[in-house]
């Protein structure tokens, strides 16, 4: 699907305005009716919701004042969209890939034969609506977060129009990654609302990668992202994202991920970029004996905001939940970590763990916890907890005397800080990718 996007009175109208929905409604022309009222849906929602105000509990210590959204209007697509998009080789191995540049197409996934043969389906969210509409509905916006950005999920529903699709039929095991890159462009001022929709079948395995970079860094860019993994009964599913947008960028990635029975489902989160970013981890325990695993690591420098906020929801008996997020803080960053485990009467025997360690590395970082439990059930076993602290002077010293400076000598630390997480990433080559990426982030 192209959206004709190369009337200038739209393209230069802001994110609020109903010129802007009707261009974007407009590109659907070719869609089912269903697709026409969810998005009329959403844009009514959008706009008699209110705005996030610092007041309210779900946005405690947010910055809210460089949320607004008139300066910045949807993309115009004109030539060639690949010009200046980078090459992203960072993983060989991959079972297939796919590239967008301001959420345009510009490498479209070649799907191995063997796989295709196997009922597996990997392509373009535009692609999805039009050539697998029933499968798609039942999964599409089904299960947002709903943790604060209310607004924002609606915004994401209205105006997406493109994004990845991933299908994986019960009994499939596939051990390469599927990996779709992301690059916001040249053009300033843009919003992007890149969309996954990950859905593994009965036993199946699957891993998949989302990337989010910027082609320049001086480009001034609104993402409203969502992402939604489904790991149905008995499968094993790798959800892993790697955020690097540029530092003008103002972000929402709005994500949730559910299991089934006896499903294995982990996700890693790796916060680097933008300006200030509004990540949102919903975890669900749908059925009895299922596993989420949920790792975050941020390193934050300057004036950047990462407000992280998480849910836990255990709705069936004998879950196990897991959420250990880790954030390194240089100069005047903020991070804000609000977590809640909530388990349903039903959810007897949960084991369910919360962890936020922040390490601050200037007298000026500020990091805020807000860790909670809401627990109905009585026979359960679940924790949670927070730690804020700066580096031993101790191991500074034992650097120091080993001739390593003191900049040196921080980066390692925080390199065993994070090594935790890095770790637990299903891919070798990634985990290099993401220590690189950490320390370019300390050595610019």
């Amino acid at each position: 699907m192209s959206l004709d996007r190369n009337q200038p009175e739209v393209a230069d109208a802001g994110l609020g305005s109903s010129s802007v929905f009707q261009e974007c409604l407009s590109g659907f022309g070719w869609a089912a009716p269903w697709i026409h009222k969810l998005k009329q849906d959403a844009w009514e929602r959008f706009q008699r919701l209110p705005a996030p105000h610092r007041k309210d509990e779900q946005w405690r210590f947010a910055s809210v004042q460089d949320l607004a959204l008139d300066s910045f209007r949807l993309p115009v697509v004109a030539g060639d969209s690949s010009a200046g998009v980078p090459s992203f080789d960072a993983i060989r191995n991959a079972s297939a890939r796919m590239v967008f540049h301001d959420d345009a197409l510009v490498e479209a996934p070649r799907l191995p034969d063997t796989l295709r043969e196997q009922g597996v389906i990997y392509c373009p969210m535009d692609e999805a609506l039009r050539e697998y509409p029933e499968l798609v509905r039942e999964h599409l916006l089904t299960r947002l977060p709903g943790i604060g950005s209310q607004k924002y999920e609606s915004l994401h529903a209205a105006l997406f129009h493109n994004g990845t699709f991933l299908y994986v039929p019960a009994n499939v095991e596939i051990a390469e990654p599927f990996i779709t890159v992301h690059w916001s462009g040249l053009d300033d001022g843009t919003a992007l609302f890149p969309h996954t929709l990950v859905v593994v079948g009965d036993n199946a395995r699957a891993t998949v990668l989302d990337l989010f970079q910027s082609v320049d860094p001086g480009t001034r860019h609104f993402v409203c992202g969502v992402s939604d993994v489904y790991a149905g009964a008995g499968s094993h599913v790798h959800y892993e994202t790697v955020q690097n947008w540029n530092l003008n960028t103002v972000a929402f990635h709005l994500n949730s991920a559910s299991a089934e029975r006896d499903a294995a489902l982990k996700s890693i989160t790796v916060n680097l970029g933008s300006a200030h970013t509004r990540n949102e981890q919903h975890c669900r325990i749908l059925g009895a004996g299922a596993s989420v695993d949920t790792d975050s690591l941020t390193v934050a420098k300057g004036t950047q905001e990462i407000d992280q906020r998480t849910l836990q929801t255990h709705s069936a008996p004998n879950g196990h939940s897991d959420l250990l997020f880790k954030n390194a803080l240089l100069d005047d960053a903020r991070t804000i970590f609000s977590g809640l485990i909530r388990v349903d009467e039903v959810a007897q025997q949960t084991d369910a763990y919360q962890t936020n360690r922040n390490l601050l590395l200037s007298d000026t970082a500020e990091a805020n916890s807000l860790p909670g439990l809401q627990i109905a059930a009585n026979d359960v076993k679940c924790s949670h907890g927070a730690t804020t602290g700066s580096i031993d002077d101790t191991n500074i010293f034992y650097f120091l005397s080993r001739g390593i400076p003191r900049r040196m000598a921080e980066e390692l630390i925080v390199f065993g800080f994070f090594e935790e997480i890095v770790s637990r990433f299903d891919n070798d080559e990634l985990s290099d990718f993401v220590r690189e990426l950490v320390q370019n982030k300390f050595r610019n």
